[in-house]
């Protein structure tokens, strides 16, 4: 049986908290080419989930602790819809293909995400242009603007 003890939270949490990027995984999938991934990711504040999309797979995300601010996009970065995951909305899942970014709002925060597998990284072409990469200039900005993103917006900068 795999489980996830809530001690367990707290030590991913506290590798999130002295990671780089502000993140820990655990996965339940025993490799990465699992046909069905699911992981625990521990998502401190100011990690940066640039929009993005995968083509292949749904999403389903749980949060385990924490509120989660969850973007849809359309193809040209308008937000389609807005969720706290976590307040308002315990559990969602997103059909394959749909754009989304992700702002974790409280420290020691762990969503679980469960997908298709086997794991395929993001491929350039699925992430929205407009948005900065992963350690760029410019991150700040962005997750500034999820926290306080409405349907119908699109990303001023």
């Amino acid at each position: 049986m795999k489980q996830i003890t809530f001690s367990e939270l707290t030590e991913q949490s506290t590798a999130a908290a002295q990671s780089p990027r502000l993140r820990a995984h655990r996965n339940l999938h025993p490799e990465l080419s699992d046909p069905v991934q699911r992981l625990a990711i521990a998502m401190e504040p100011g990690t940066y989930i640039r929009p993005h999309r995968h083509p292949h797979t749904f999403e389903l995300l749980i949060p385990l602790r924490g509120r989660f601010v969850v973007l849809n996009f359309d193809d040209e970065g308008t937000v389609i819809r807005r969720v706290v995951l976590g307040e308002e909305c315990a559990a969602l899942e997103m059909d394959a293909g749909v754009w989304h970014a992700v702002l974790s709002l409280d420290p020691q925060g762990v969503i679980f995400e469960v997908k298709h597998g086997g794991y395929r990284p993001v491929e350039e072409g699925d992430y929205m242009p407009w948005a900065p990469a992963e350690g760029m200039d410019g991150t700040e900005n962005v997750m500034a603007w999820y926290a306080v993103a409405q349907t119908g917006e699109k990303y001023p900068g």
